[in-house]
């Protein structure tokens, strides 16, 4: 059994309270004891609902885990939940305190993130995981989304945001806001960045890696989607734009690039890219990007600027290394 939708503490900011849906965390956070919206008990910002029933299974990936709420004991548990929120406050006051003092020295900026978009409809089940794909912003640079499983980290630019809304686990990031697809389908996005670990297979040669996954790119971004749709009615036509060597994370890699007509709509872009993973196996990873070319899309170059700002996780340099000075060919 797993805890009804409501506030709890946040596994990775205990600080501060994030919204748990019944079925996964969202991106909805609060301080604690901050007032909700009259009148809407359980919806994110509104009232906290009691807990109640047995908690999750431990771990972080729901509030019944470490830390959550929950357990036996009535007026004991009660007690216990008055003080750590009392406590909570106390530190997300002190830490304020400190932030906005280190502002006014000139020392110090706080940089805000992207904020989260009502939507209605339901975001799909993703139960949070420490080894998920796509993690929690780091808390040194919220404009940077860490990617665990692969050891590297993705600059997030004006435009993107960490996925919402998104089944898949390996999407990186998105650009902000859907739309409606031109063809079969509901919702479409601009722009995606989607990083994988090549599994099931031999060859570890970069380039051959890029050119064999670029054309299952091209049909997963714009011929079907995962349930069969086709939002753009199909790819016309493909023409390579872009190939060659390229450095990522002080390692060397190669991409292609594709620019593909549709159907329906303008089209777009999409691009394979393959470098070794800077751990365990060195296993080669795969990042996907695709972008439409419509008049709200972000510009192509973005592609380029985001594989300039790969880091593997920990660096805070600018890169270099095998392949530092590698570009890309057109």
């Amino acid at each position: 059994m797993t805890p009804p939708p409501g506030w709890y503490r946040d596994p990775h900011a205990p600080h501060l309270e994030r919204w748990w849906d019944g079925t996964a965390w969202t991106e909805h956070r609060r301080a604690p004891g901050a007032a909700g919206a009259p009148g809407v008990p359980g919806a994110p910002g509104g009232p906290v609902p009691a807990p109640a029933g047995p908690v999750g299974h431990g771990g972080t990936a729901g509030p019944g885990g470490t830390g959550g709420p929950g357990g036996t004991g009535g007026a004991g548990r009660a007690r216990v939940i008055a003080v750590v929120t009392a406590g909570a406050v106390l530190v997300a006051a002190i830490v304020t305190g400190v932030v906005l003092l280190r502002e006014d020295d000139g020392r110090t900026s706080v940089r805000t993130g992207p904020t989260t978009t009502s939507s209605a409809a339901a975001p799909p089940s993703r139960t949070p995981s420490p080894s998920a794909s796509a993690s929690a912003p780091s808390a040194d640079d919220p404009a940077v989304v860490e990617d665990q499983l692969n050891g590297v980290t993705f600059p997030l630019l004006d435009g993107w945001v960490r996925p919402r809304h998104i089944a898949e686990d390996d999407v990186i990031m998105t650009t902000d806001g859907t739309y409606d697809c031109p063809g079969e389908g509901s919702v479409c996005r601009h722009g995606m960045v989607i990083s994988r670990t090549v599994t099931g297979s031999d060859k570890t040669s970069p380039e051959r890696l890029a050119k064999e996954d670029i054309s299952d790119a091209a049909d997963d971004a714009f011929d079907r989607d995962l349930i069969g749709n086709r939002p753009y009615g199909g790819i016309t036509s493909h023409t390579t734009v872009k190939s060659g060597p390229v450095a990522v994370a002080g390692r060397a890699g190669y991409l292609v690039r594709w620019r593909v007509k549709t159907a329906k709509g303008p089209g777009g872009y999409v691009q394979s890219m393959v470098f070794p993973s800077s751990v365990g196996t060195e296993s080669p990873v795969l990042v996907r990007y695709v972008v439409d070319a419509g008049e709200d899309a972000p510009p192509v170059t973005d592609m380029d600027r985001i594989t300039r700002g790969i880091r593997t996780i920990g660096d805070t340099g600018s890169g270099g290394g095998v392949g530092s000075s590698i570009g890309p060919t057109e």
